[in-house]
């Protein structure tokens, strides 16, 4: 139930704190993310990482290195990384990088 309310809390304020600056995070790859979030100079980032159907463990585990190497090559450091669980499935992970 905390992990429900953990994500849903992230999602929220994401969308209210800087909706300008999260729009369209989500249907991109981390790389273009992280790129974007060079380029507008933003301290922080809140993205979204798929698990991957079919390689859920596997595909969750490179999907995340795959988002932190990303953001880990443009100075960013990995704040929390927060799983998104529906009726029992992974579907993915909010995860926050930011600027020391």
């Amino acid at each position: 139930m905390h992990r429900h309310l953990s994500a849903a809390l992230l999602c929220t304020l994401g969308i209210f704190a800087a909706p300008t600056a999260q729009a369209g995070l989500f249907d991109k790859n981390p790389d273009q993310v992280a790129q974007e979030a060079v380029a507008k100079n933003l301290r922080a980032v809140t993205l979204w990482v798929e698990a991957s159907w079919g390689f859920r463990n596997q595909g969750a585990a490179n999907n995340l290195s795959r988002a932190h190497q990303s953001f880990t090559t443009r100075g960013y450091n990995v704040v929390s990384v927060e799983p998104y669980i529906e009726n029992g499935d992974l579907q993915g992970f909010f995860v926050t990088y930011q600027k020391p």
